[in-house]
Order: C-alpha cells, then sequence, then structure tokens
C-alpha cells in the first residue's frame, strides 16, 4: 500500500474553451470538477492501475465537505477550522493556463493533529508520497517532520514539492522528485546536473527530474540514468508530472530497478497527457508506451 499526503487539496474545476482571450469573455464549452491536489491526482493515477492506495489530507468549510463526498479513493481526513482551496485551469488553443488559490492557513494544533494521524496512517505502508503546495503560513520543516515520521515507521518517502518545501526534503533523506524549473529554481543551480547534485549533498536519497518533453532523469551518487519521453504525445499536460509520480512511486514501492521506475513515470506521464484533466490515464495507451509502441 502507497500512502500519499496533500498538505493542500483543492476543487479542481477545469474550463474548456476555444479561444483564450486575456481581457475578453472566453465562452465555456465544458465544466469539469474533480478532487485535486497533486498527492489525490497522483492517489486517482495508482488506484488507476490497480495499486492499493490511501490518501491523506486536511479538509475544511464547504469546499472540504465536497472533497469528502467526491474522493474517489480511500481517504483519511483530518478536519480543519478553514477552508480548502480551488483551483481553475483553462484549456483551449494553447498551453493550459491554471489559477490556484493559495489555500488556508492551519494552526499548529491542526498540524500536529495532521502529524498524529500521518504516524498512525503510515505504518505498513511501501512508501509515502508528499506531494503538492504548501498552505501559506506553513512551515517548509513540516514536509521533514513528515519523512522523520515515516522514516520512525520504517517507510521510505518520496516528495514532490518547489522552493523551501523541497530542500526541506532534501535534508531530511527523502528521494525529491522536483520537475526542471523547480530544481533550477530551489537551488539557483546554473543547471540540472548542478541542481541534482546540491540536493544530493544536502542529503537527498535519489533526485529525480521531470524534464517535459524532454524526459526523466535520475541523480543518485555518482550515477545518472535517463528515459527519454514518449515521443509524439499531444494532449493536455495538466497532471502530467502527477502521473509520472505515481508510476515512479509504484515501481520504487515494489524494488524494482530504476531504470524500470523511470520509464514507468515515463509512460504514465504520458498516457495523463491523453486525458482531459489531471489524475487520470489512458490505460491502453499506458500499457503500449510500456512496450515501447509510439502514440
Amino acid at each position: 500500500m502507497i500512502l500519499t499526503l496533500t498538505p493542500n487539496p483543492a476543487i479542481d474545476v477545469t474550463y474548456r474553451i476555444g479561444t483564450h482571450t486575456p481581457g475578453g469573455t472566453n465562452r465555456v464549452l465544458e465544466v469539469q470538477r474533480r478532487p485535486g491536489g497533486k498527492g489525490v491526482n497522483v492517489a486517482r493515477v495508482l488506484a488507476a492501475v490497480d495499486v492499493p492506495v490511501r490518501a491523506l489530507l486536511p479538509l475544511g468549510g464547504d469546499a472540504g465537505r465536497w472533497l469528502g463526498r467526491a474522493l474517489d479513493v480511500p481517504f483519511e481526513a483530518v478536519p480543519i477550522s478553514g477552508e480548502n482551496r480551488t483551483t481553475v485551469t483553462v484549456t483551449g488553443d494553447g498551453h493550459p493556463t491554471v489559477y490556484a488559490e493559495p489555500g488556508p492557513e492551519l494552526s499548529e494544533e491542526e498540524w500536529a493533529a495532521f502529524g498524529s494521524r500521518l504516524a498512525d496512517c503510515v505504518s505498513g505502508s511501501e512508501l509515502l508520497v508528499v506531494s503538492g503546495s504548501l498552505p501559506r503560513g506553513t512551515s517548509p520543516d513540516l514536509v521533514a517532520e513528515w519523512v522523520r515520521i515515516a522514516r520512525e515507521a520504517g517507510v521510505r518517502t518520496l516528495v514532490d514539492a518547489s522552493g523551501p518545501a523541497l530542500l526541506a526534503a532534501a535534508r531530511a533523506g527523502a528521494a525529491v522528485k522536483p520537475n526542471q524549473a523547480e530544481l533550477l529554481a530551489a537551488t539557483s543551480a546554473a543547471d540540472e546536473a548542478a541542481g541534482a547534485a546540491a540536493l544530493l549533498r544536502l542529503g537527498a536519497r535519489l533526485v529525480v527530474v521531470s524534464r517535459g518533453a524532454d524526459g526523466i532523469a535520475a541523480y543518485g551518487p555518482g550515477d545518472v540514468r535517463i528515459v527519454p519521453a514518449v515521443p509524439d504525445v499531444r494532449g493536455d499536460p495538466t497532471g502530467a508530472g502527477d502521473a509520472a509520480t505515481a508510476g515512479l512511486a509504484v515501481a520504487l514501492a515494489a524494488g524494482r530497478p530504476l531504470i524500470e521506475a523511470l520509464r514507468n513515470a515515463a509512460a504514465l506521464g504520458a498516457a495523463a497527457v491523453l486525458r482531459p484533466v489531471a489524475g487520470e490515464v489512458d490505460l491502453p495507451a499506458y500499457h503500449r508506451f510500456l512496450n515501447g509502441a509510439p502514440a
């Protein structure tokens, strides 16, 4: 079983339009609402490929109640007084545009309760996946605390985060999975290799870098593995990184070789591009991509 932790869940609203005209009136052709937040998306992809999964997340307000009703994976909720956020993704004739609210501020007592619930849930898991942004006002040191809680239970952690939270995860000894832009921004490195080396020096067990159309790379002490992206995949890239995280998590939890983990991540990420919303994958395409078939 894989446990996913989503610090900042959201109602994900996707607007499909024709041509996106900033400053003008944009007619919405289709609206979709889904439970979201990166960890929730990872959990939904894991469930889609028949991997036992449980999601842990803070829920509060009307939005939190809606999320609790709409979630279609097993989950543990920690009640909070604030209102969960909404994100809006606009898809049309160009790259999707995302509007992401910051999320509620949680009290120290609420975060303490969250940590206690994590300690209860993580025991017996093969892997903890911490994925997504932190709500406003949240110390990145909490990420290190979650890694520590998992380690004390004998569970490894994979963290998909950015900024100070990414650095905190590296210092705590987690495996980390930033995209290339997040890696360079967090480390102020001149290039990907230097950024990965900086995270490894901080203490990261493994650094996996999503490169979008340029594939995915994994850096360990003295070792680099690279897998190219599935070629000629066209669609909506929203959620592809979360699907890649799920693919990586599946293989790491099962103890598969790293190169297989990267291939699984690349195949699931590409299969997510073919679906219109985050948290979904095209399963027949995923199996084709795993077997080396083109898009």
